[in-house]
This record gives C-alpha cells, sequence and structure tokens, in this order.
C-alpha cells in the first residue's frame, strides 16, 4: 500500500476539523458542566464542611451547658444542703431551747411541790407539837402554874419598853371610863391584885379602875386589856399564838 501524501493532508485536516468540532462544540460544555459540577461540589463540600463547623460549635455549646448545668447543679445541691443544714441546726437550737425551758419548768414545778410537802410536813409537825404542847400544859395548868405566870407578867411589864409604856399609858387616857379588864383562868388572892394593880400603876403612871374576871379558857395566866390594847401570858393565847406563828411562817 503506498503512502498518498493526498490522503494523509486530507485526514489530517479531518482530524483538525474534528477536533475544531469537537472543541467547538462538546469539549467546552463538557468543561464548563466539570466545572459546574466541580463548583457545586465544592460548594456542597463548604456547605458541609459549615454545617460540621456549626454541629461542632453546636456541641461545643452544649458541652459547656452541659458542664454548666451540672456546675449550677452541684452549686444548687450545696445551697440545699446548706440550707437544709442551717435550718436543722436553727430547729435544733429552738428544740433544745424548748427542752431547756420545760427541763426549767419541771424542775421549778418539782421544787415547788417538794417545798409545798416540806411545808406541810412542817405544818403537821407544828400543828402536832401545838396539839401536844396545849394538852401537856393543860395537863400542867393549875394555880401554881397561874402564880408562875403571874410573875413572869410582872416581869415582862418591867422590862417593857418606853414606846409600849407610852402606848399603854395613851390607851388609858383615851379609854378614861373603861376599866382594866384583867381575866384569870383561876381567881387572884389580894395579895396578888394589888401587886398587879402596883405595877401597873407605877409603869404606866395611870390611876384606872379594875375589874376582875374568870376565864377557864385561859387553862392558865392572865389577859389584862384595856381597849384594843391586850397584855397576856396565858396558856391559851401563847398556845394560840405560837398556832399563828407556825401557819405565817409555813
Amino acid at each position: 500500500m503506498e503512502l498518498s501524501w493526498s490522503t494523509f493532508l486530507l485526514e489530517g485536516i479531518n482530524f483538525l476539523i474534528l477536533v475544531w468540532i469537537l472543541q467547538r462544540l462538546f469539549y467546552k460544555p463538557v468543561l464548563a458542566v466539570i466545572a459546574s459540577r466541580r463548583a457545586g461540589i465544592e460548594k456542597t463540600l463548604a456547605d458541609a464542611r459549615a454545617m460540621q463547623e456549626g454541629a461542632e460549635a453546636l456541641q461545643a455549646q452544649y458541652q459547656s451547658r452541659l458542664a454548666e448545668w451540672e456546675q449550677e447543679r452541684q452549686d444548687a445541691r450545696k445551697a440545699l444542703y446548706l440550707e437544709i443544714d442551717t435550718e436543722r441546726q436553727r430547729r435544733l437550737a429552738e428544740l433544745s431551747g424548748m427542752l431547756d425551758q420545760e427541763r426549767e419548768k419541771a424542775r421549778v414545778t418539782e421544787q415547788r411541790r417538794l417545798e409545798k410537802l416540806h411545808l406541810q410536813a412542817e405544818q403537821s409537825a407544828l400543828a402536832q407539837a401545838a396539839r401536844f404542847a396545849a394538852r401537856l400544859l393543860s395537863r400542867l395548868a393549875g394555880p401554881e402554874l397561874e402564880v408562875r405566870l403571874l410573875d413572869l407578867l410582872l416581869a415582862e411589864m418591867a422590862a417593857l419598853t418606853d414606846e409600849r409604856r407610852e402606848a399603854f399609858a395613851q390607851a388609858a387616857q383615851l379609854n378614861t371610863l373603861e376599866k382594866v379588864v384583867v381575866a384569870s383562868a383561876y381567881p387572884l388572892d389580894q395579895g396578888q391584885r394589888t401587886s398587879l394593880e402596883q405595877a401597873l400603876r407605877t409603869r404606866f403612871a395611870v390611876e384606872p379602875t379594875f375589874e376582875y374576871r374568870q376565864d377557864s379558857e385561859l387553862l392558865a395566866g392572865l389577859r389584862i386589856s384595856l381597849g384594843s390594847w391586850v397584855l397576856h401570858a396565858n396558856l391559851h393565847d401563847d398556845l394560840a399564838a405560837f398556832a399563828q406563828f407556825s401557819h405565817g411562817s409555813s
């Protein structure tokens, strides 16, 4: 087969025309499509990277928020525990105060109860002592005891203070129309009356009239009265004074 330069030339021209046609009609659109596809792919990749970065940012924000929530939860728990402990301490202090008050009330109540029992025991003992003394002195009462009580009364009048003497003198002046009433458990003889009247006149510088009465309730001894002024030395009044003193001291 012989090489024909004309044929080779025509084939070359045909190839160049084909290349020009391909470049003109096919290659540029294909390149444009490829470029467009590449741009789309790059945009998609850029969007994907942006979405990934956004997702990573959201994840980081979420993790940060979770950490903040955990810290806030721990802080809230600590604050709650502190508030509970503070309230518990306050309640315990309040309860302790109430218990102290109740214990103090119970102590005071018990002390008062014991004091009352002690006073009742004292009153009972004093009452028994008064009854015993009354029975004993009632048995010992007699004219001999009354003589001794008269001597005791005269001694007491001799030892009276100036104030009591002045009170009796004033009572005598205010009661000039009244008599000095002398009550005795047993009749007084003339010598006893004279001694008594002389002692009254000497000690109180008055000149009263005297009225003598017998009162068996006195048991033994005397009671001298002028108006509201009374001087006594007898078992009945002394026992009554003892009973009243024991009751008043309780």
